[in-house]
């Protein structure tokens, strides 16, 4: 059964009529530009053939309801308490215990889209939400920004708020931050909702220009290989928020508003003013920014043969300046290389997740089981590989 149909037989069973509509919107894997998004740099993601859906409908009651797959028991906030649950400190609603994380991602969409339009709470009726998914969670793929995308699809239409995808990127964005707390960029939500089949969205983080970028792997006869280590991680936790403290110490000893504005030549400088581990992390930020950079000439001048060292480079930085690999991800971006891959990176961000190996479609099953034997010999539990395909980004799909 499809993500799809899951959606429409969850909505029919909890709401006793079947759904207005089902909107969706994509994973994504991000090519490369890790933790650049929220230091106002450059990314280059791109949305991908896993989507999440929401089946959804109005309701009379001024209710908004919420159920999942993953957590069928729903979750009702009528519209009118939305701004009274989420303004305040980030993720109060959550680690208080109001609303469980899963349902916060949805109606933190629903109150921030509702804010972002300007309209008034008695403005616009309940709405029942079913949510269902093939984006694998956990996995560095964006299954969040899915969710946001779906739901901001949805209520954008039944609500008739009018939002523009790059509105409906930062409802998302705000939903994440502010509504469940964890402490994003943009990236997931721009790629998520605004991909396009065939290319990456080169994204400047400050001013939200895209633009979208050939990327020209069927053309080459390559595939992009995701090598999930089912070693989950969640961005709510510590080390993700750690990570952007230390950018923000380090944007503010270097007297720039974000580390978007430290260039390759003034790492000595930084060096002399920043402890070794600070140092270490502005210094992933600043050359990953200009990978990003050089990964889209490159794809522009060259094709995607000529990048492999680029999205290795940027592993490396990952594993060693920025510290947020795991055993599991070197074991997979170690593998793919020694078996031929183009390129290989953990992608996503960090302590767990998936990473991503461009390799020959011929390639592709070897690459996946060496990962799964090496794996077993270092003990680690059994990967998850899949292939995944630039796609296009929010749609209603019925």
């Amino acid at each position: 059964m499809t993500a799809l149909v899951q959606a429409q037989e969850l909505f029919a069973r909890v709401a006793g009529s079947p759904a207005a509509g089902v909107w969706s919107s994509a994973g994504r894997a991000n090519l490369i530009g890790e933790h650049t998004d929220y230091n106002e740099g450059f990314v280059l993601p791109f949305a991908i053939q896993h989507r999440t859906y929401a089946a959804a409908a109005t309701r009379g009651d001024g209710v908004v309801r919420v159920v999942s797959t993953f957590a069928e028991q729903p979750v009702e906030l009528p519209v009118a308490e939305l701004a009274a649950t989420f303004d305040g400190p980030a993720g109060h609603a959550v680690t208080g215990g109001v609303v469980p994380e899963w349902a916060a991602y949805a109606l933190g969409v629903a109150w921030a889209a509702l804010a972002a339009s300007g309209r008034a709470a008695a403005d616009v009726p309940g709405v029942d939400i079913a949510i269902a998914s093939d984006v694998p969670i956990g996995a560095g793929l964006s299954s969040s920004a899915a969710i946001e995308g779906a739901v901001a699809s949805a209520l954008d239409e039944l609500w008739g708020l009018g939002l523009a995808p790059l509105d409906m990127a930062r409802v998302g964005r705000r939903a994440e931050n502010e509504a469940v707390g964890a402490p994003t960029g943009i990236m997931d939500q721009v790629s998520s909702i605004m991909g396009r089949a065939d290319a990456a969205t080169f994204l400047d983080c400050r001013s939200l220009e895209t633009q979208s970028v050939d990327l020209g792997f069927a053309r080459e006869g390559l595939s992009l290989l995701v090598i999930d280590t089912r070693v989950k991680h969640s961005h709510s936790t510590g080390g993700y928020r750690e990570r952007r403290e230390a950018c923000e110490r380090g944007a503010a000893a270097m007297g720039v508003p974000a580390l978007r504005d430290v260039t390759v030549a003034e790492l000595d400088r930084a060096r002399e003013l920043l402890d070794d581990v600070t140092f270490r992390r502005i210094r992933h930020i600043v050359t990953e920014n200009q990978r990003v950079l050089d990964t889209v000439e490159t794809l522009r001048a060259q094709g995607p043969r000529a990048i492999g060292d680029l999205l290795v480079a940027s592993h490396v930085s990952m594993r060693d300046d920025f510290e947020i690999s795991v055993p599991e991800l070197d074991t997979a971006v170690e593998t793919a290389l020694a078996e031929g891959a183009v390129g290989a990176r953990m992608t996503g961000g960090g302590f767990g997740g998936a990473a991503i190996a461009l390799v020959d479609e011929a390639r592709v099953d070897a690459v996946a089981e060496a990962a799964a034997a090496a794996f077993a010999d270092r003990g680690f539990a059994a990967p998850h590989a899949f292939t995944v395909v630039p796609s296009e980004g929010a749609r209603r799909d019925v």
